[in-house]
């Protein structure tokens, strides 16, 4: 339950009350809640997208449960979906929460840009969903303990694709590697509604396409990480007591 509700609630008060105190301090006619709260709101979405998918498959390997699974005719196409409708639910209900929150005590309504806002939650989901298989893989093929590898991954995303600030503040190299990352479109397109103009539909076109195809990605790299611990018997690993 903390993961739902609990920890989604305490980063839309703390960023709600820091875009509160912005306001006070910055110059007049420029509202940080939609600019700062909906950012944090939009990037905080996709993380628990990724999370969603990484933790349902974390608590297979913590409950010592994933070789009893693969002993069934579970296909693994029907495994990896399993954790995308996971994903589904617990960020749905983490959404609605971190809205509820920003809606009715910081006055950021989202609402007011009705389906506009559809594909950047849907760039943003297909972005978390391919993230977070990934990061499942990468448990799966260095084992339990490379977990550690995962929880970061955010935090090391966030600063290419602009979630605070236009993409023109960073450096050329950086630039580089936000081409290449859905968000960035996201977020940039965002800005741009936010400051009155329309919705950049190609960019945020590219984005999606870009998502899509690192789903595909993910998918066969999950797939291929499977396949390689089942032939060389790295997969025995998670059958053992301590999980090292």
């Amino acid at each position: 339950m903390l993961p739902l509700f609990v920890w989604v609630a305490v980063d839309i008060v703390l960023w709600g009350f820091i875009t509160k105190y912005l306001n006070t301090v910055a110059t007049a006619g420029f509202n940080f809640v939609p600019a700062l709260l909906g950012a944090v709101l939009l990037w905080d979405f996709c993380i628990r997208v990724m999370f969603g998918v990484t933790t349902a498959f974390l608590e297979d390997v913590w409950s010592r449960n994933f070789l009893n699974i693969f002993a069934t005719p579970l296909l693994i196409s029907e495994y990896v979906g399993g954790l995308v409708v996971s994903s589904i639910v617990t960020s749905t209900m983490g959404l609605i929460v971190m809205l509820g929150l920003a809606t009715t005590v910081f006055g950021l309504s989202f609402f007011v840009y009705g389906l506009t806002l559809v594909p950047f939650l849907f760039v943003l989901f297909l972005f978390g969903i391919g993230l977070g298989v990934v990061c499942s893989a990468v448990v799966l093929r260095f084992g339990p303990a490379s977990e550690w590898l995962v929880w970061p991954i955010p935090a090391l995303v966030s600063p290419f694709v602009g979630v605070f600030y236009p993409l023109s503040t960073l450096p050329q190299w950086m630039q580089y590697f936000s081409y290449w990352l859905p968000p960035s479109y996201v977020f940039e397109g965002m800005r741009t509604i936010v400051q009155g103009g329309t919705a950049p539909l190609t960019p945020l076109l590219w984005g999606g396409c870009l998502a899509m195809l690192y789903i595909v990605l993910a998918c066969w790299f999950f797939s291929r990480v499977y396949y390689h611990a089942v032939r060389t018997g790295l997969i025995a690993r998670y059958s053992a007591e301590t999980l090292s």
